[in-house]
């Protein structure tokens, strides 16, 4: 890792202002992972960071996370990209689609925990594709490489995006990410992480979620919800991970559509899935991105047309998934009203 580090200064250094950029509608680990970027490449190649997103922030914890620990970090519509000599990007990959970096750039630097797209490599003076279970476990590595002690509310970030993309160390985590957990752990403040966890959510939070429940389709394997209009993308995701606690599900599929645009989020039990290659075999042809890696992946797709060819795309993608897991056949039961078989 010290190695790493000193080939990312030596790149770094020199520069006048730097740019760290999300995927778009940043999880805390995207966030977390930057705003650590910034830090390292200010504090030691001296070099004036800044951090954006694409997208919106919408999720109630997500909202909190930025708002309670009080990171700088702002959305590309404010941002001039031509003012910036050193671009580098977190917790995605240069040509996965879901960032806000212009097409005719290119990135600097992109450090990421999903694995190597081999169908969309890009050459990067600089990547780090590492096997962790988080962007943030990466990143707190760069960090006690450089010697640097994160305050209270940059250790709580960090923390807070490996315990939430692992699902408390849970899913898909490495021996660096209960390394980075357990070091973070003293570091961080548990008055703001509570805050975080615990947040108040609007009614339309509630909302959201009955109409995903009331729709909800339970399959012998899965179960699936079209959530319609959403107003927050990533609450596609929330709804994709509560409903693959069900017990009688592998895997778990939740979509719904916001600014013309189609949000699938797709969750797997088995460890021994690939959830990232199938969201990408089921949405390869039909443009936007989609990645991920083996519990759980997610997907964008541009919705065109009328209402009706609306509805097709929709119902495409949900065909798709059925003939992936061989239950094209099976009709579904709606998940309110589906008994669950006497063991």
């Amino acid at each position: 890792m010290r190695k790493k580090l000193q080939r990312l200064l030596k790149l770094a250094r020199g520069r006048k202002r730097g740019l760290v950029l999300t995927h778009d509608n940043p999880d805390p680990d995207s966030i977390a992972s930057a705003v650590a970027l910034a830090t390292i490449l200010e504090r030691r190649a001296s070099v004036n960071m800044h951090v954006a997103y694409g997208g919106i922030i919408g999720r109630a914890e997500n909202l909190a996370f930025v708002r309670v620990l009080k990171l700088p970090i702002e959305p590309v519509s404010k941002i001039v990209f031509d003012d910036y000599d050193l671009l580098a990007m977190v917790d995605t990959q240069q040509n996965v689609g879901n960032h806000a970096l212009p097409i005719h750039l290119s990135a600097d630097v992109v450090i990421d925990h999903h694995p190597l797209r081999e169908d969309n490599q890009v050459p990067v003076p600089f990547s780090d594709i590492g096997n962790t279970g988080a962007t943030s476990t990466l990143l707190t590595q760069y960090m006690r490489a450089a010697r640097l002690e994160p305050g209270p509310e940059l250790a709580t970030a960090l923390y807070y995006g490996i315990k939430a993309d692992t699902r408390d160390l849970e899913r898909q985590t490495r021996n660096p990410d209960v390394d980075s957990y357990l070091w973070l752990f003293p570091k961080i403040d548990r008055e703001l992480l509570s805050k975080i966890e615990h947040p108040d959510v609007p009614a339309r939070y509630f909302q959201l979620y009955h109409a995903a429940i009331e729709r909800a389709k339970v399959y012998s394997s899965a179960v699936i919800t079209d959530m319609g209009e959403v107003y927050s993308p990533d609450m596609v995701a929330e709804v994709a991970e509560r409903l693959s606690f069900l017990d009688t599900a592998v895997w778990s599929l939740a979509y719904g559509s916001y600014r013309s645009q189609l949000y699938l989020s797709l969750r797997v039990s088995d460890r021994r899935m690939k959830a990232g290659k199938l969201i990408r075999d089921l949405t390869h042809d039909l443009g936007g991105s989609a990645g991920g890696h083996g519990s759980m992946a997610g997907a964008r797709l541009p919705m065109y047309g009328t209402r009706q060819q609306r509805m097709a795309l929709k119902a495409a993608v949900v065909r798709r998934f059925k003939e992936a897991l061989g239950i094209e056949a099976e009709r579904g039961t709606a998940l309110l009203t589906f008994d669950q078989p006497s063991k």
